[in-house]
């Protein structure tokens, strides 16, 4: 399928996602997240991905921001029908059943900061910087921005972010838990498929119910989480790739997972 925003491709089990606006550093409009929505739809109809890594073209921008002179033009209804197009598209990528990686390859602004954080993880190189500027132009984070990045990193964190719209490194990012690994840029890209690959390599079944249950635990108290863990255990229990699994360590063997959902 042609799209005129992103660049999507599979390499292997991996799925790519790579925004494609580096004139205006990646800067998302509408046509973005519809494309994005789409891409990602099509990514788990289709089933062959084990990963997806989200990531920006260029060597400047993973996405650096919303593109203001589409949103200056913006009525308050516009406004809010692509925050809540956002938001959507968001909530989608977190709800995936695959893993999803974010790879920063430069700026993270504002719905940069906001995609990256609806990832399972976030890679970074050393020259990627977060923030959310929404602030300096008068409005606020419009795609989830204030309701994960609390949750990332706390309340007095995220309000001192949120506030001041200042810019952060992605060491500090890795600092105050916000990213997992920091690489040079020339080697952030070889990182990232290496995890993803590992993660590919793992149970399929297994995979997606370490995502579900870490997601869905948030939203519980500890006992209520544990007990959903307990019952996606048992589940667990019941694939091929369970089997394989235990079959392979008491045979001193690597295991063979197949990858099936079953």
């Amino acid at each position: 399928m042609a799209y005129e925003t992103i660049i999507v491709k599979q390499e292997g089990d991996i799925g790519i996602i790579k925004f494609n606006r580096p004139e205006a550093l990646n800067a998302i409009n509408p046509t973005v997240v519809a494309e994005v929505a789409k891409a990602v739809d099509l990514i788990e109809i289709e089933g062959k991905c084990k990963v997806l890594i989200l990531t920006g073209e260029g060597e400047k921008a993973f996405v650096a921001g919303a593109d203001i002179a589409v949103m200056a033009k913006q009525s308050p209804l516009e406004g809010g029908n692509f925050s809540r197009a956002g938001q959507d598209l968001l909530f989608r990528i977190e709800s995936l059943p695959i893993p999803v990686i974010a790879c920063v390859n430069g700026f993270a602004l504002g719905g940069g900061t906001e995609i990256a954080m609806a990832c399972d993880f976030i890679y970074a190189s050393t020259n990627a910087k977060f923030g959310q500027p929404e602030i300096n132009l008068g409005i606020i984070p419009g795609f989830g921005g204030t309701q994960r990045l609390s949750r990332l990193v706390g309340r007095g964190l995220a309000k001192e972010l949120c506030m001041t719209g200042v810019m952060i490194t992605a060491e500090e990012a890795m600092r105050i838990g916000l990213v997992n690994k920091v690489f040079p840029l020339e080697s952030l890209w070889e990182e990232t498929m290496k995890t993803a690959k590992v993660i590919a390599s793992k149970g399929r079944v297994s995979v997606r119910a370490v995502k579900q249950m870490i997601n869905r635990g948030l939203d519980v108290d500890l006992r209520s989480g544990c007990y959903m863990e307990a019952d996606a255990f048992a589940l667990c229990k019941t694939s091929t790739d369970a089997a394989e699994g235990m079959n392979a360590f008491l045979e001193k063997r690597k295991p063979q997972f197949k990858g099936e959902l079953s």
